[in-house]
This record gives C-alpha cells, structure tokens and sequence, in this order.
C-alpha cells in the first residue's frame, strides 16, 4: 500500500471506517467488522472528516445516533467521495434507532442500507458481508 502524501488519497478495501459519537457504539461496530475480516478504523465524527481526505476506505458505518444527525456533518464529504468513485463507492451503512430504507429517511443518495439497533453481530455483520463483495 502506498503512503499518503499531501492530497494524495489512498483507497484501501479491506478498511472499514467506524464513526460514532458513542466509543462504546465504535467498540461493538469495530469488533463486529473484525468478524468480517477486515480492518476497523474508529473516529468520532469530528475526526473522520480529516480521516477521509486521506483514506478511501472499503465502506463506512455512520452512527446515526438518537435523532440520526449525528454523522450530518460527513455527509457532503461521503457525498464527493462516491461521486468521484463514479460507482456509488464506498458503501455506506447507517446504524438508526428508526427503522426504514434509505430512502423513507431521505438518506439514498448517501446511505445504502439502514441497519436498526440494538447493533448484534446477527444483524450487522451480513449486512457488511454482502456490501463488501458486490
């Protein structure tokens, strides 16, 4: 893997970027996508902005939080990131209190599947399998 140098951005697949307010919610998220054999990189939503300008990661998993708006400021940054990829890329999730699609939560440009907390392994780690190998 190549380094990062000034704007130079590195995509790597096998990285999951985990971005919560709750360190507890990163724990059980990051524990979750080591299920998955990949490798998690947990920030809080203040720090994953910076995280993104450098690292293209494989997908994210966005904490909604209890309202949803917790992850609000990444959104533009996701936004460019999958527009530039051309192919809708990375994969988004979001982890939600309300349960519905991307779309009834007015999300679908930027989230591709919405997954209801409680977070358990049963429910997430398919979810990721599956984004991960389409």
């Amino acid at each position: 893997m190549s380094r990062a140098s000034g704007t130079e951005t590195i995509r790597d697949a096998s990285q999951v970027l985990v971005v919560g307010k709750s360190p507890i919610n990163r724990v059980v998220v990051s524990k979750i996508v080591e299920r998955c054999g990949l490798k998690p990189v947990s920030e809080s939503p203040d720090m994953a902005a910076r995280t993104l300008r450098s690292l293209v990661p494989g997908a994210i998993v966005l904490d909604g939080g209890s309202d949803n708006k917790d992850c609000d400021n990444l959104m533009s940054s996701i936004e460019t990131l999958r527009r530039a990829s051309g192919k809708s890329l990375p994969p988004v999730i979001l982890l939600s209190t309300k349960t519905g699609t991307p779309e009834s939560l007015a999300l679908s440009d930027i989230v591709d599947v919405v997954v209801a907390k409680p977070i358990t392994p049963e429910r997430l780690q398919p979810v990721i399998d599956r984004l991960l190998s389409r």
